[in-house]
């Protein structure tokens, strides 16, 4: 039996509405996508490949005589990268962000968990630990600026508590985070590493009886004020010639005060 075909529609022109003049004359210095989650592969120093999901917040410049942007061509960039998003393909997407929405500035942030596996320091019983990992660039008239932010938590002890009591001293949880600009390339793991040696002690995953002994005494022996902390860890950062700028801060999550104590230094032009 035949069937009678539907009538064909014709095709109209359907209005680019974003597209529209605007006559408010003002630029707008960010409009995107935010908080768009998609899964990401990222190599770590020992060549493994970490499968993860990334959050990111892509951005354009918008012109003041432009109404508004193609927000789905944002989504339609990072969906043609799949899984193979990384430190190289995130320069790449800064330019494809900039040139697929004709625009003179763009800017992206990826941020995800970076796991490592640590071994207790007494039993040696293993464990993996999670940071917080932002890539975040910008192009800005063709030239490319990028940096790389590591939240890094640690454990310190106060050097005054120390000081003045009989026994014990307070110790707290402090999140150090470190945001670079770089000449040269350099692992995630480094800047972990660097911040984790500089602290009272640093936290693992799983701790037994010999391994809790084992961090409540050195961090005892190693005690920090939170100014202590930044001001080494940026000696490090100063005497590494891959870094070419950088903040360093540190939050103490005080045990005996229901308040933070704050430091924070910043050196280096990134610009430069």
């Amino acid at each position: 039996m035949n069937h009678p075909k539907p009538p064909l529609i014709p095709l109209h022109p359907i209005a680019d509405v974003q597209s529209n003049p605007d006559t408010r004359n003002l630029t707008i210095d960010k409009v995107g996508v935010k908080n768009l989650r998609h899964p990401i592969r990222v190599k770590d120093r020992s060549g493994y490949e970490q499968h993860t999901v990334a959050i990111f917040n892509m951005y354009v410049e918008l012109p003041h005589n432009f109404k508004g942007t193609h927000m789905s061509r944002f989504v339609e960039i990072l969906s043609q990268h799949e899984r193979e998003t990384s430190v190289r393909s995130f320069r790449a997407m800064l330019r494809e962000v900039a040139d697929h929405l004709d625009a003179e500035k763009s800017h992206i942030e990826m941020t995800f968990p970076f796991f490592l596996q640590k071994k207790a320091p007494v039993t040696g019983v293993e464990s993996l630990m999670d940071y917080e990992v932002t890539l975040a660039g910008e192009i800005v008239n063709g030239q490319v600026l990028s940096e790389v932010r590591v939240a890094v938590p640690v454990n310190s002890l106060c050097p005054c508590s120390k000081e003045i009591s009989d026994y014990g001293a307070h110790n707290q949880r402090s999140h150090v985070t470190a945001t670079i600009h770089t000449r040269a390339f350099i692992w995630i793991e480094e800047i972990i590493e660097i911040i984790e040696k500089e602290a009272s002690c640093e936290l693992y995953g799983i701790l037994k009886r010999p391994d809790e002994k084992h961090v409540t005494e050195k961090a005892y022996d190693n005690p920090k004020f939170v100014e202590d902390l930044v001001r080494d860890i940026a000696g490090h950062f100063n005497a590494d010639e891959r870094i070419q700028a950088y903040t360093v801060s540190a939050e103490n999550f005080e045990s005996i005060h229901n308040h933070s104590a704050y430091a924070e230094i910043t050196r280096g032009n990134p610009a430069a």
